[in-house]
């Protein structure tokens, strides 16, 4: 195409290591159009980021449509095989003008892939939303030898939070709206929970992580409706029930026990092990409504120790814990039976390999 033809875009000019870069403002229906991602569209030596991951985008195109008025998409970055015209507004304003970019150019997205495909996914459930508008940023890169290290360098201090702070911040999900209140109201956690951490140090003062009480609680509530206060009341009553039988959360809540102890000798305020609660729970409160508190009470005849030969393939792999599906659903499968509770199908299937060592030569 002739290069006498322009994208024009409103922007504001700046400069970073030397090299000047622009911000503007793109109509979410012309991020497709323009944006190349599709690996079949480039060359090997143009791709610049990793492969795309499909499986995300349903999930992030929901977010979009499902929250029109409070989705937030940061900024994506693209580096532009063409040269930039930039038209100050005055001589004045040498900051803030238009940005001509011709439409030969090829634009490859440095940072934001996953964003750009989405939005494309999105713009197909609604095209309404076509009018709105993301941030991008526009580097010149002619035969886009810098795309390659540009994201490598975008990418390279890039920390993802924690699943802890990350659920702790959501007020879109209920069941995290729900934890922040049981860590708050229930009394074995009060006090006792890391609220931004998912792991914990040696020396923690906490026995428990939020992202751990907020998986182990989805897992008890399973079954239940929707209604967050009878959520709250099921799940509370169930851990504090819990908590009876397990007489370390209160001596560490209470200072007798020091939380790191409880850690490193114990496996019961383990996130594999709590996730096996929930799951065993949602079991027992299924199948006894009007008796699990009496069967619950099975649980302190449990040896907890890390080192017990019961937790072997189960819980701990090679001497650590292990939250791999397979481990929860095996320490699921321990807990379930030890309540007097049948297992599913499945599980059982999942049971009969570990006795046969299945999962342990594997591993």
């Amino acid at each position: 195409m002739d290069n006498t033809f322009h994208y024009a875009f409103p922007a504001i000019r700046g400069v970073q290591a030397g090299r000047e870069y622009y911000v503007s403002m793109c109509p979410l229906r012309l991020i497709p159009k323009i944006f190349l991602f599709d690996e079949e569209e480039l060359t090997p030596e143009l791709r610049s980021q990793r492969t795309l991951n499909k499986s995300r985008i349903p999930e992030m195109s929901r977010y979009i449509t499902e929250h029109p008025n409070g989705y937030v998409f940061s900024a994506l970055t693209a580096s532009v095989d063409a040269d930039l015209e930039f038209d100050p507004v005055s001589q004045e304003n040498d900051r803030l003008g238009v940005l001509r970019i011709p439409m030969s150019g090829t634009f490859i997205i440095n940072d934001g892939q996953h964003r750009r495909a989405a939005i494309e996914a999105a713009l197909k459930m609604n095209p309404k939303l076509g009018d709105e508008t993301i941030a991008v940023v526009f580097f010149s890169d002619i035969g886009l030898a810098r795309s390659q290290q540009m994201f490598a360098d975008l990418n390279r201090y890039a920390i993802r939070p924690s699943t802890s702070i990350s659920l702790l911040y959501d007020h879109r999900d209920q069941s995290a709206e729900l934890t922040r209140r049981l860590v708050l109201e229930a009394e074995p956690f009060r006090d006792l929970v890391e609220m931004e951490r998912s792991t914990l140090s040696t020396r923690s003062r906490r026995l428990f992580t939020f992202s751990a009480i907020y998986q182990a609680t989805n897992a008890l509530l399973a079954d239940t409706t929707d209604d967050l206060e009878a959520g709250l009341k099921t799940a509370r009553a169930y851990w504090e029930e819990v908590a009876k039988q397990l007489p370390e959360w209160n001596q560490v809540r209470r200072g007798r026990l020091a939380a790191s102890e409880v850690r490193q000798d114990l496996i019961h305020s383990h996130a594999v092990v709590l996730n096996a609660l929930g799951r065993s729970g949602a079991a027992l409160l299924r199948e006894a409504p009007n008796d699990w508190k009496r069967r619950l009470k099975a649980l302190s005849d449990i040896d907890w120790s890390r080192n017990s030969p019961t937790w072997a393939g189960r819980a701990v792999v090679g001497g650590r814990l292990s939250k791999a599906t397979q481990n929860v659903v095996l320490t699921t499968n321990y807990i379930k039976k030890r309540l007097g509770l049948e297992l599913s199908p499945e599980d059982q299937r999942i049971e009969d390999a570990h006795e046969r060592g299945d999962y342990e030569r594997s591993t």
